[in-house]
């Protein structure tokens, strides 16, 4: 993968949870949720060596900016990768469960065994677009006290969107229900961003509201291929992700 995974999405991760750890420790529960944890280690293109992956990342930013999570909650398709994962954070002392199966299944377990009245924070880091279904970010919103960091794929939503639209493929539909009907009407020069806003509106039916900060990642081309986004129901977490989001790039998608 690119630099732009430690360089970016890995570094906003870190300096959100430096920047939360004084509100955190209020909470006797802290709980991170992240069900597209892979193995834990990423390798970048052209470098000898591994890094952390982002649930790795996080725990160690925890703990380094003085609180820890009391639990560590990781998920993949992929059963060797959730082991590795899991075994990963269990070598640092973390208390990791791990889950297999596809993450619209496996939030499931993941909430049910969240405690009553815990700190959440769901790091959504999905492979591409159509992963990001949906139904996860309803289940995970049973959670009253939830954060969201999404990696929403426009590289993906840009590329497909048009093919999308026709009534005989699906690969979009469980990303944001219903939204052929609502964008019956809209030019195909427009669609990518009609796209993101009807996803919005169906997160914040879920009362969620979101930063305004949306950092673009770029791949090692240059081209945009994620934005960053964050939402929450309140203004203590916005605030704090839009002051170590605000230097990052915002422009190339037209909000």
């Amino acid at each position: 993968m690119g630099d732009w995974v430690p360089a970016t999405k890995h570094t906003l991760l870190a300096k959100y949870i430096s920047s939360a750890y004084g509100a955190m420790n209020r909470w006797p529960h802290r709980v991170f949720i992240d069900p597209f944890c892979g193995p834990g280690r990423i390798q970048v293109k052209g470098e000898d060596f591994t890094r952390d992956g982002g649930s790795v990342v996080a725990w160690r930013q925890a703990v380094k900016s003085g609180t820890s999570y009391t639990q560590m909650m990781v998920g993949d398709l992929d059963a060797e990768r959730v082991s590795a994962a899991h075994l990963r954070l269990r070598g640092l002392d973390a208390p990791a469960a791990g889950f297999e199966g596809p993450a619209e299944e496996t939030v499931h377990r993941m909430v049910e065994q969240v405690p009553r009245g815990a700190l959440c924070l769901a790091y959504i880091d999905p492979y591409n677009l159509s992963l990001l279904n949906f139904e996860m970010i309803r289940t995970l919103a049973r959670l009253p006290n939830v954060d969201f960091a999404v990696h929403f794929s426009t590289m993906d939503l840009s590329r497909n969107v048009g093919l999308e639209s026709d009534p005989e493929r699906f690969r979009f539909d469980q990303v944001a229900p219903g939204w052929k009907q609502a964008l019956a009407g809209v030019s195909p020069s427009n669609r990518r961003v009609a796209f993101f806003n009807y996803w919005m509106n169906l997160v914040r039916k879920l009362d969620f509201e979101f930063s305004r900060e949306m950092p673009l990642v770029s791949n090692n081309s240059g081209h945009e291929i994620y934005r960053l986004v964050f939402f929450a129901r309140h203004d203590l977490p916005i605030r704090l992700w839009g002051d170590v989001a605000k230097n990052e790039v915002q422009s190339g998608f037209d909000f």
